[in-house]
């Protein structure tokens, strides 16, 4: 009987340190609390939401929302969180804000020695930089829009992946139509978002751009 007693209790306290060690980074599987790792109901797939969603709702919510490029930029230098709270969106609590905007300037360079190839644009006195790759990153897009969700998909790892799925969309259908060898010196019209990772910064990544022939 004793025996029985010892076994019985080396069981709940061997379930009860598999509880704990479902908390512990690197052991199991760490979860928030009330965060479940199993896959939601109907979770969306990244690249098939992304495949859907870019021309039908994507773009047509920067291009219709977008603001001009400097009324943002006037309005976060003069107060940040004021110009967020008016302008951005962020993804959750501590996340920078994400703006969509819009503007015509001209293009005075790209370096291509940088792998975003960054695209310099003066629109007036406000200075904006447009990626062009190859590499596109960030998740601006993602978070300015306002209506993709991290509760829509699975995990972080698929919420982070609709971003990606995103920047290549930015790569073969803004960036792939746009002869990126003849721009300097013209006129260029662009819709997109930025996020505002530091002050005096406008690093935008584009889901239109139109360049006066």
């Amino acid at each position: 009987m004793r025996v029985l007693v010892r076994r019985a209790a080396v069981l709940v306290l061997v379930a009860a340190l598999m509880g704990a060690c479902s908390k512990v980074p690197g052991v199991y599987v760490y979860e928030k609390d009330g965060q479940a790792a199993a896959a939601k109901p109907g979770a969306a797939d990244p690249k098939q939401y992304v495949a859907d969603t870019w021309s039908a709702k994507i773009v047509p919510t920067v291009h219709d929302k977008a603001v001009d490029v400097a009324t943002v930029a006037a309005a976060v230098a003069k107060d940040p969180a004021a110009a967020g709270k008016q302008y951005g969106h962020q993804s959750g609590t501590g996340s920078p804000f994400a703006y969509m905007v819009k503007g015509t300037g001209t293009v005075t360079g790209i370096d291509t020695s940088v792998p975003t190839g960054p695209m310099t644009v003066e629109v007036g006195t406000t200075k904006v930089t447009i990626a062009t790759g190859p590499v596109i990153a960030g998740t601006a897009i993602r978070d300015a829009v306002g209506f993709i969700s991290f509760g829509d998909f699975t995990n972080q790892i698929d919420y982070a992946n609709v971003a990606n799925q995103i920047n290549l969309k930015v790569k073969s259908d803004v960036l792939a139509k746009v002869d990126l060898a003849t721009v300097k010196g013209k006129k260029i019209d662009f819709y997109g978002a930025f996020s505002a990772l530091g002050p005096g910064t406008i690093f935008l990544v584009p889901t239109e751009l139109t360049v006066a022939p």
